[in-house]
């Protein structure tokens, strides 16, 4: 298959580094020229280290590299059979590249969006053929990310997710079928990780070293959602944030953070400018958290509350099948388990008791329960 990724970025190079190991013949764009040959140089230097660490052999890097080419503008994507857009998220820079593509490609030609957090029907609207459209969305980093959430718009072609369902599981992907609602299945189930986290930091109930801790010590997260955060980029997962509650009128419960707005203002970004909720200067000194058994089980029931009662809702809204559900929240953002049987696990009453304690003390939407949350035992 012939296919042209639109985004020299680490998700574009990452999905042409999949598409590419998986025998495709790759095109890759970008508006910023000298951004292409940064990500090809980048490209090499992480293949060597996988021949370094006997993760491919010499010969498979060599054939990977073969499969990927520059292309200079658009019009080279014409024997493309399916094109991915990974570049900013803004949706009208996105159609703008979409509208000139269209005068390129084949009639046949299917066209993908690797956004995180737009809506894919209000993307492929802005096309001729809004049929042959549909979201692609591969996690960070691409290459070592299972998780694809394939999105098909209100005017995609019926069998389309079918087949891009096909062909991630062939790239060695593990996909699943999201509804066209804003976040899709992970970025609006997860927000409540980072969100809650966050306002029990603003609130001075704990700091973002114990709300961390909490979580890695009671609920087995590999990360707590400040690191994670940093990891992230704290202006991008702000920037999520911002989508899903505008995108959903401005429903309290994905209400964004004040203190993550100032430290995106403040450019504290994370790890990629060295310095966010933690330090990742040379020589900086991580602080201890002080632990307090009531606090932390204070913080992992808050949390995890909101992630299950989110989890309930996308089932009850019908986001996506059950396993589809446990699947994206396990293989996109590494959680220790599906949250459908985390609240099983813990008791689906007690979830329901934790969050109407907190509606009781906040008098907020925020806290408002599915109304499917109370008929599950």
């Amino acid at each position: 298959m012939n296919v042209g990724i639109i985004g020299a970025g680490t998700m574009g190079i990452g999905i042409a580094q999949v598409a590419a190991t998986n025998g495709c013949k790759v095109w890759i764009y970008d508006a910023n020229a000298k951004q292409v040959e940064t990500a090809t140089v980048g490209l090499e230097k992480t293949l060597t280290k996988l021949v370094d660490k006997q993760k491919i052999s010499s010969e498979k890097m060599t054939e990977i590299l073969a499969n990927i080419s520059i292309a200079t503008e658009l019009k080279d994507f014409k024997d493309c059979e399916l094109i991915i857009e990974a570049i900013i998220e803004n949706k009208e820079i996105k159609t703008k590249a979409f509208t000139e593509l269209e005068k390129h490609v084949s009639e046949s030609c299917v066209i993908g969006s690797n956004t995180s957090s737009i809506s894919i029907t209000s993307l492929g609207a802005e096309l001729q053929k809004p049929e042959r459209f549909i979201g692609i969305h591969f996690f960070n980093p691409a290459p070592l990310m299972p998780l694809v959430e394939v999105i098909p718009s209100l005017l995609t072609e019926k069998s389309l997710a079918e087949k891009i369902y096909s062909l991630m599981k062939d790239w060695g992907k593990t996909p699943v079928i999201a509804k066209d609602i804003p976040g899709f299945i992970v970025n609006r189930i997860a927000r409540p990780f980072y969100g809650e986290g966050l306002r029990i930091v603003e609130e001075n109930i704990a700091t973002v070293e114990q709300v961390d801790d909490a979580m890695k010590t009671l609920g087995n997260f590999k990360m707590g959602p400040f690191e994670l955060m940093d990891l992230i980029g704290v202006d991008v997962n702000f920037s999520v944030t911002k989508t899903v509650y505008n995108e959903y009128f401005y429903d309290p419960k994905y209400k964004p953070s004040l203190l993550q707005q100032r430290m995106s203002e403040a450019k504290l970004h994370g790890r990629k400018t060295g310095k966010g909720f933690y330090d990742y200067s040379e020589g900086a000194v991580k602080a201890e958290p002080v632990n307090d058994d009531v606090l932390y089980q204070q913080i992992f029931m808050r949390i995890i509350s909101m992630l299950i009662n989110e989890a309930v809702e996308a089932k009850r809204l019908g986001v996506a099948n059950d396993e589809d559900i446990e699947l994206a929240m396990q293989k996109g953002v590494n959680y220790p388990k599906g949250l459908l049987a985390w609240g099983k696990e813990i008791g689906f009453a007690k979830i329901s008791e934790t969050l109407q304690n907190l509606y009781e003390e906040y008098q907020e939407e925020r806290y408002r329960q599915s109304p499917l949350l109370r008929k599950l035992n």
